[in-house]
């Protein structure tokens, strides 16, 4: 994905699209692509947490929703948002009925033995998994910093 937010023809494709389709979506970090396209300007939208804030340097206003709806924009936070993306997106698409069904279908109906986001996770684990991705964290806020100066230039 890091490559993608400096692929002018990836981001190109995105801002030519997105006009004319139903939804543009987004799970995970997907939401810095959708940012480095210049679809975020003044939406609200999800990203998995350790990554959020970077929104910022897109002029989105970061959510800490495991799915975010703005217009046409749909965005999830890390990747077990996915599921419930996926549910939230097949709803505003097929209706809730078929949503729900589907939900059932799986026996959806997650119990999560730990702490799966900052504000609930135990302070210690969350400290250690920031300083875990530093690096990782380092290297992206770069490239994101340089895809919005791309973009703030046109």
């Amino acid at each position: 994905m890091d490559a993608l937010l400096a692929d002018e023809h990836v981001l190109g494709f995105l801002r030519h699209v997105a006009p004319a389709v139903r939804y543009v979506t987004s799970v995970c970090t997907g939401s810095l692509l959708l940012g480095a396209a210049g679809l975020l300007g003044g939406r609200r939208a999800a990203c998995h947490w350790r990554y959020r804030d970077l929104l910022t340097r897109f002029g989105a206003q970061p959510s800490g929703r495991r799915v975010e709806v703005d217009g046409n924009i749909v965005t999830g936070g890390g990747v077990t948002a996915g599921i419930d993306f996926a549910l939230t997106l097949g709803g505003l698409m097929a209706g809730s009925g078929w949503a729900e069904a589907v939900q059932l279908g799986l026996e959806y109906d997650p119990a999560p033995p730990y702490g799966g986001s900052p504000s609930t996770a135990r302070g210690d684990v969350v400290d250690r998994e920031t300083a875990r991705t530093a690096v990782l964290y380092d290297k992206r806020r770069l490239l994101v910093e340089a895809a919005a100066e791309r973009l703030s230039r046109g």
